[in-house]
């Protein structure tokens, strides 16, 4: 396959998928849950389980998701809510080093129905009174099939550059990468990587940057995967 051809494929699996998930791709349905593992980047140990529920709560933006964790060192129980074709109106993000609840107006586009995207949103967030805009650079890399304890899945990866806009006097905003591999038979990522950073001025007489997290999850356990 060539080099055009490829990306034609690409774009046309992505119109398939994001421009009508219904009709060609597995969408959630309420009830439904997907467990994951969450490895530390650095050392690989695993950390903790998060637990994703799609739950019968409905509103008119769209999905209303519940997710718990088996330890609290891995943040607190949350909702999370995405529109209906998957894009993000509520979710945490990391602010140097914290994970901080983001409520995005727009929703923040974790997909796109072509090869690259960049856009900029409003966010709000607990204890402000203003605005945080928030920069999302995204891109398609290709396909990929991939194993996780979960099973194996043909899967689309993405990645994310996100800056968080949560700049202060010493510190600059964090940037935060993130890979996905989305299954569309799952209709959900199977696995991703998130990592953060930004640049501090407390470095002698220059600026230096700072290593926030790196956390990995896999997909342990989804409806229809279990053995």
């Amino acid at each position: 396959m060539t080099l055009t051809a490829r990306h034609l494929f690409i774009m046309t699996l992505l119109a398939i998928l994001f421009v009508a998930p219904a009709s060609f791709a597995a969408t959630p349905s309420a009830g439904d849950t997907y467990t994951y593992r969450l490895i530390n980047g650095y050392n690989r140990e695993t950390t903790g389980q998060i637990r994703y529920e799609f739950t019968a709560a409905s509103t008119a933006q769209g999905q209303v998701v519940s997710v718990t964790t088996d330890n609290n060192l891995i943040g607190p129980d949350r909702t999370e809510l995405y529109t209906s074709d998957g894009q993000w109106l509520r979710r945490t993000l990391d602010s140097h080093g914290v994970n901080v609840e983001y409520e995005f107006s727009p929703a923040l586009p974790a997909m796109s129905g072509g090869n690259a995207w960049s856009t900029r949103v409003n966010a709000k967030v607990p204890s402000e009174n203003a605005s945080r805009s928030v920069r999302i650079d995204g891109e398609v890399l290709g396909n990929e099939r991939i194993r996780v304890p979960a099973g194996e899945f043909d899967t689309i990866k993405i990645r994310r550059i996100i800056y968080s806009g949560d700049r202060e006097h010493m510190r600059g905003e964090t940037r935060i990468v993130e890979l996905d591999w989305y299954a569309p038979t799952l209709g959900r990522t199977v696995r991703s990587e998130t990592r953060s950073s930004w640049r501090v001025s407390s470095c002698g007489r220059g600026m230096c940057d700072h290593q926030g997290n790196w956390n990995v999850l896999e997909l342990t356990e989804a409806p229809g995967t279990k053995r």
